[in-house]
């Protein structure tokens, strides 16, 4: 297993994943300060996906082997089926999306992650899944990168040009360059902006905090989709957040 991010040592997966355990024996018989058994449920929910979440950004980080991620994916997309159908009662919103794409980058983000792995992991179904979540609460046709992550997987997708978050501003960019080598100098410039556009993240610098600390890996999967999905070169780009290995993973197995 050679790990992907210099910042993520073989102990600190090992911490993570003790108190990743931990955490899940822990809230099978102790529950979060809450007004309501409604509002406990929400917390829980929203607590059990950002940890699912963490665990594949964790097993990617550290080196774990690519198919290995597929159950992670799987267990994740579940949690946020969970998270919405707990939040949509809390809230008394049958449609409510389990993340605010529209008013947080680093939600959007998360958002177009998860999407990424799906495209690159070539799990259709989950992403049929998991995009249902985002659509029903109105998002479909109002985001550009949105749309085209998912318009060459999924059907009847909607054509807009305008998009919430400036960050993917090259991102889009790249995906209707001219040419080839204006693309991939898109998704170069995009891949060197990403870290710095998300100073107000939870998890912006969290490398700092040691091998103690909350950090699982910094990734831009929704630049390896983009490049997968619109065939950008991407044979020069060797950037920390870029997801090269798992582009190549889902480039080898297009066809099967």
């Amino acid at each position: 297993m050679i790990k992907r991010q210099n910042f993520f040592s073989k102990n600190h997966y090992r911490n993570f994943l003790r108190e990743h355990d931990e955490a899940i024996e822990f809230f099978k018989t102790n529950t979060f300060q809450s007004d309501s058994p409604d509002e406990e449920a929400t917390i829980r929910s929203r607590f059990l996906q950002r940890l699912a979440l963490r665990k594949l950004t964790a097993a990617y980080t550290a080196g774990e082997e690519i198919p290995s991620l597929v159950p992670l994916l799987e267990d994740l997309v579940g949690k946020y089926e969970i998270r919405q159908e707990k939040l949509a009662k809390s809230e008394q919103s049958p449609g409510i999306s389990p993340l605010s794409i529209d008013d947080w980058p680093h939600e959007y983000e998360e958002c177009a992650q998860v999407i990424g792995y799906c495209i690159l992991l070539h799990r259709k179904d989950l992403l049929g899944r998991f995009v249902k979540l985002i659509d029903n609460a109105g998002y479909a046709g109002d985001d550009t990168l949105y749309e085209d992550l998912l318009c060459k997987v999924l059907p009847d997708r909607h054509d807009i040009d305008q998009w919430y978050h400036d960050v993917y501003s090259p991102l889009v960019q790249a995906i209707y360059a001219k040419t080839k080598e204006d693309a991939t100098g898109y998704l170069e410039t995009y891949c060197s902006e990403w870290y710095d556009a998300f100073t107000q993240a939870p998890w912006h610098d969290t490398h700092l905090q040691g091998e103690g600390g909350s950090y699982v890996g910094y990734w831009a999967i929704e630049a390896g989709a983009i490049a997968f999905l619109y065939d950008i070169d991407d044979s020069k780009i060797d950037h920390m957040v870029y997801p090269k290995d798992l582009v190549e993973y889902a480039r080898s197995r297009a066809n099967t």
